[in-house]
C-alpha cells in the first residue's frame, strides 16, 4: 500500500478563504497581529479559548504534559495554519497547550469576533466541520500507529511529517531542514530522548539522513517510506 502523509498531517487551508469578500471586510479592523516568543505560551492546558489564531510566521507545538512534567506533542503548526477554535465550539477548555516553538507571529481572532462570523457564515460553518472531521481523524491515525509500532517506524514516520512541517512554501525540489531540538522530537515521536538519539545514529549511518547540530536532512526518503509502506 502507498504511504500517504495526508493520513497523518494536514494540508493546510486558509481560514480567510471560507469568507466571503463582505464578512472579512466586517472583521478586519478587529482581529489583531500578536507574537510570541520562543517557549513562551499562547494558552496552557485546561484555560479556556479567546479566540482563533492563525499562524503568520513560526511553528506552534500543541501538547500535554504528564505528572512528570514530560511532554507528550500531539501536533506542530506551521504558517497558515490556525487552530484554538475547537473549545470554542465545544465549549470547554482547551485539552492541550500550546507553546511558541520559535519566534512566532499570529493573527489573532477574538472569541467573540469568531462566534459572530460563524453564526452568520454558513460556509465557514460547513468548512470547519470538514477540518475538524479530518483532523481527528489525523489524530487517531498517529495515535494508532504510535501505539502499535516500534521506535524505528515511529522514527521514520516523524521524519516524514516533520519534514512537510519544516518544508517551505515554493521550495518544493529542496530538501527541508528539519530544525527540532532532540527534546521536542523525542516528545513527537513518545520515547525517550536517549532512545530517538540512538535511532537518529542508526539513520545517519545508514545515510538515510544527515545532521548539524539539532538540524536534520533526509537524504534518501524513499528508505523511510519503504520502512511506512506497511502502515
Amino acid at each position: 500500500m502507498e504511504f500517504n502523509i495526508e493520513n497523518f498531517h494536514l494540508k493546510s487551508t486558509s481560514f480567510f478563504d471560507f469568507l466571503s469578500k463582505d464578512e472579512f471586510n466586517s472583521i478586519q479592523s478587529k482581529i489583531t497581529r500578536r507574537e510570541f516568543s520562543k517557549g513562551e505560551l499562547l494558552f496552557k492546558e485546561k484555560s479556556y479559548s479567546k479566540g482563533v489564531y492563525i499562524i503568520r510566521k513560526g511553528k506552534v507545538k500543541i501538547f500535554k504534559t504528564n505528572s512528570d512534567g514530560k511532554q507528550s506533542i500531539v501536533y506542530i503548526y506551521k504558517k497558515g495554519d490556525y487552530f484554538g477554535y475547537r473549545p470554542i465550539l465545544a465549549e470547554e477548555p482547551h485539552p492541550v497547550s500550546a507553546m511558541a516553538m520559535d519566534n512566532v507571529v499570529v493573527t489573532f481572532i477574538p472569541k467573540d469576533i469568531f462566534n459572530s462570523i460563524l453564526i452568520n457564515s454558513s460556509n465557514l460553518a460547513k468548512e470547519l466541520l470538514v477540518v475538524l472531521s479530518k483532523e481527528f481523524s489525523v489524530w487517531i491515525n498517529k495515535m494508532t500507529i504510535f501505539s502499535q509500532y516500534g521506535v524505528k517506524e515511529r522514527v521514520a514516520l516523524s521524519l516524514i511529517i516533520l519534514d512537510r512541517v519544516y518544508k517551505r512554501e515554493n521550495e518544493k525540489s529542496k530538501k527541508s531542514i528539519i530544525a527540532i531540538n532532540r527534546d521536542d522530537f523525542a516528545g513527537f515521536v513518545g520515547t525517550a530522548k536517549e532512545t530517538l538519539v540512538r535511532m537518529l545514529r542508526t539513520f545517519k549511518d545508514q545515510k538515510i539522513i544527515s545532521t548539524k547540530g539539532t538540524k536534520i536532512i533526509i537524504q534518501k526518503q524513499k528508505y523511510l517510506l519503504n520502512i511506512l509502506s506497511d502502515l
